[in-house]
């Protein structure tokens, strides 16, 4: 049998997924929102607002919102309590050539969506060319993981330490369904989430989902 060695990239993620895998005992919920008008404004932002808007910057925006709104959601089990992230900092995942990269977009729930964007893109190609630096890559506190460039309708993704919840969202698909007593066509996501338990609860957790789908459904409130 061959063996590929692994670069050192690689065993330090499988050593972090491993440890996740076996100390957090994580919950995992679902739901799909309907962004076809996120969809729709998406292009047209880029001229108002001066800068590519990709669908990972609308889902940082709203994680960041999001945990500002329920802020366990970015705690950590801490022995006999749960400490709370003094900062709300969106790790996401970029497949580079020398392997996964999660660089980090800092205080994302005070940031405009112009920001994020000009931070995603400029982050995003710093991970491609190995570019980045310890502070881009460090400070973690919820992440988001997006596969639906590859194609992935849905799936769950592992909670990266040293984060308690990872939000996963899968393609944007065209899907038929049922509005005011006729069928029509809608994009639709998938939106999954896992969780620590020790830190968040299931009622909780479903909030925080609840109201990531509500934003994504009235995009305009995630460019103001």
């Amino acid at each position: 049998m061959h063996q590929i060695p692994l670069t050192r990239i690689q065993k330090l993620i499988g050593q972090r997924m491993l440890h996740s895998k076996l100390t957090k005992p994580c919950f995992y919920l679902e739901t799909k929102a309907d962004v076809t008008e996120l969809m729709t404004i998406r292009p047209k932002l880029r001229k108002s607002l001066g800068v590519r808007i990709t669908t990972n910057a609308f889902y940082i925006r709203v994680l960041g919102l999001a945990a500002q709104q329920y802020p366990f959601m970015t705690g950590r089990f801490d022995g006999d309590g749960i400490k709370l992230a003094d900062a709300i900092n969106v790790g996401f995942a970029v497949n580079a050539p020398q392997g996964l990269m999660v660089p980090v977009v800092k205080n994302a729930c005070s940031k405009m969506l112009s920001e994020i964007a000009r931070e995603e893109q400029l982050l995003t190609d710093k991970a491609r060319d190995n570019q980045l630096t310890l502070e881009e890559i460090e400070g973690e506190t919820i992440a988001l993981s997006n596969l639906g460039a590859y194609g992935i309708d849905s799936f769950v993704g592992i909670v990266p330490p040293p984060a308690s919840t990872i939000v996963s969202v899968g393609n944007v698909v065209a899907e038929v369904v049922c509005r005011d007593g006729a069928a029509t066509v809608r994009k639709i996501v998938s939106l999954s989430l896992a969780a620590d338990h020790r830190v968040v609860d299931v009622l909780y957790a479903a909030e925080f989902l609840g109201f990531i789908k509500e934003k994504l459904q009235n995009p305009q409130q995630l460019t103001q």
